[in-house]
């Protein structure tokens, strides 16, 4: 089974409920290198200065960003730091809204939400709350340093994170010349028109449908195979999965959460402060001590 992206906890109100975040898709892609035509050696990318042609090593790269052509304003790693979000293993459901609500533009990338051991139970109550009520969840979610907006959706027996573009990343239709009207539409071409659908639909069966250019690439690439030249490629190994071991009174976090009228969970920060308390009471102890 592939390694998942993290370990995590999906939250909202106080309850918290550890998940394995899996791909949702695979690459069935077929991956081409880069060879010398004239020796059939691999064709490295080298990071060159522009000015003097000599490769640059990665410690003497810098991120910058282009405000205008030719002017670049540098950024250090403190600053990329510093804008990175917190939470980086926590799906915080914000908000619920209906499963009609958003258009299709604005789904992204689909994952997997895994339950932890003894999660079960809480992963299968909102994954029935949300069918029942027609609602999917609405948060945030950290992946490979960057913040995502995402909907979590209830799909069969499994609970589907999938990642939510911007409002900013989407273009709306208003920007293209479209037809505002359908006045030069008879009816009898519409009628027409709605035959020849009707003749053609059936049930969706995504098995009918295949990639046959990469089938017919595939069989071309088999067919040179035959002359035994293959490339040995290394394995990773996977990750040990992290075991849960909370056990939560559902009824009682539901309650509270309701009491307190929240929908969002409580802040990190907030959660730390008595560790915090604790491990200076700690750090005083030692000190007298000395």
């Amino acid at each position: 089974m592939a390694r998942p992206i993290w370990n995590g906890t999906l939250s909202f109100g106080l309850l918290h409920i550890p998940v394995a975040v899996m791909s949702g898709q695979r690459s069935v892609d077929l991956h081409f290198r880069m060879l010398d035509a004239r020796n059939k050696k691999p064709v490295r990318y080298e990071r060159v200065n522009a000015d003097t042609g000599r490769e640059v090593p990665w410690k003497d790269i810098v991120k910058a960003y282009e405000y205008r052509k030719g002017s670049y304003v540098v950024l250090e790693p403190q600053d990329i730091k510093s804008a990175a979000p917190e939470s980086h293993e926590t799906i915080d459901l914000e908000t619920f809204v209906d499963a009609t609500a958003i258009g299709p533009e604005y789904f992204e990338k689909p994952y997997y939400l895994i339950p932890g051991k003894r999660a079960e139970k809480g992963y299968v109550l909102l994954r029935q709350t949300l069918e029942k009520t027609g609602r999917i969840g609405i948060g945030r979610v950290v992946i490979r340093t960057r913040e995502h907006l995402c909907a979590v959706i209830p799909r069969g027996k499994a609970l589907l994170m999938n990642l939510l573009r911007y409002p900013a990343e989407v273009i709306a239709p208003e920007e293209f010349p479209l037809p505002a009207t359908a006045q030069r539409v008879s009816r009898n071409e519409l009628a027409m028109a709605e035959k020849l659908v009707e003749s053609l639909s059936g049930e969706w069966k995504p098995d009918d449908f295949r990639d046959e250019f990469r089938e017919r690439l595939q069989k071309v690439i088999d067919q040179r195979l035959k002359n035994k030249k293959t490339v040995d490629l290394e394995t990773e190994h996977e990750a040990p999965e992290e075991k849960a071991t909370n056990v939560v009174d559902f009824v009682s976090l539901l309650k509270q959460s309701l009491a307190d009228n929240k929908r969002t969970p409580a802040t990190k920060s907030a959660a730390k402060k008595p560790a915090a308390k604790k491990s200076s009471r700690k750090a005083a102890g030692r000190r007298k001590a000395s």
